[in-house]
């Protein structure tokens, strides 16, 4: 079982990038490559879930983890929910598993949802507006939400531009709109009762993403998937202040090692009171644990 009081840090955005055992599709490490060269990444595979969990182990960190169902939106096979948690369960010392279900999949997504919290342990779910092309106050995606709501676990939304399709044509096809956080500010208000996670220094929608976490109580942030050299000011002023108990730490990794993050964040004029609850408190009450 997973020893929080003895853990340095609870990192809330990590990805499993691909199945072990199933061979990349066709594109796939085209993706990868723009990827890695985007956010100057470190590797040259992306690394399986029992790398991460050593990875992570190591620096007693605990990571929040999850793959993005966007088969409909790329074509690339996702990573089953099911295969992703009997890893992680090997390693749940150390990971905490978020499911991704395609909000398209209306109640048959509804009842994974439901059967993945249900058998499987999965403590939250994920969502990439863009990389799954849709609007997260769309109505079709509302049956999800309902039975997401329904367990009680923490959802988290990409928001703000993002690395994939970097520097590929059309940028991959992705659309940047659909990671408007303002889109999320009716779901926060639709279900008062979900916790909903902004990840993310919203580019370029930080005063929007901001004003939506101080308005709705269930409404919290993490900083991935940024260099926090990088980090605008108003973040910073949030974060030591009104925000202190809903800014979380978070990486993205493997293209964002959290080593490199937390050299970074150090260096940042967080006052030292707010530093634990960033790093680690505000997520542990999150994920209650």
């Amino acid at each position: 079982m997973m020893d929080v009081d003895s853990l340095v840090a609870i990192d809330f955005h990590t990805h499993a990038e691909e199945s072990c055992g199933m061979h990349a599709d066709d594109g796939y490490d085209d993706f990868q490559a723009a990827m890695t060269t985007y956010f100057k990444a470190p590797y040259k595979h992306p690394p399986t879930i029992p790398e991460t969990a050593a990875y992570y182990r190591e620096r007693k960190i605990a990571a929040v983890i999850f793959a993005v169902d966007a088969e409909r939106e790329t074509g690339f096979r996702r990573y089953k929910n099911e295969e992703m948690a009997e890893l992680c369960a090997e390693h749940k010392d150390i990971l905490i598993p978020f499911a991704s279900i395609d909000p398209a999949k209306g109640k048959l997504g509804a009842r994974e949802a439901l059967n993945m919290v249900e058998n499987y342990g999965i403590q939250g779910f994920k969502f990439h507006p863009t990389l799954q092309g849709f609007y997260p106050n769309d109505r079709m995606a509302y049956p999800l939400y309902e039975a997401m709501a329904e367990t009680g676990k923490p959802v988290l939304f990409h928001t703000g531009q993002t690395g994939v399709g970097a520097g590929m044509p059309g940028g991959m096809g992705m659309k940047l709109a659909y990671s408007n956080p303002m889109y999320i500010d009716d779901v926060a208000a639709d279900f008062p009762d979900m916790p909903i996670i902004l990840a993310h220094p919203s580019f370029p929608w930080q005063d929007e993403a901001l004003s939506i976490a101080t308005h709705k109580p269930n409404v919290f942030i993490d900083l991935s998937g940024w260099s926090p050299k990088y980090f605008p000011d108003i973040l910073i002023r949030y974060t030591n202040s009104i925000l202190k108990h809903k800014i979380l730490f978070g990486s993205d990794w493997p293209v964002i090692k959290p080593d490199r993050w937390i050299e970074e964040f150090n260096k940042l004029d967080i006052k030292p009171e707010v530093m634990p609850l960033v790093m680690k408190e505000n997520a542990r009450r999150l994920l209650k644990i």
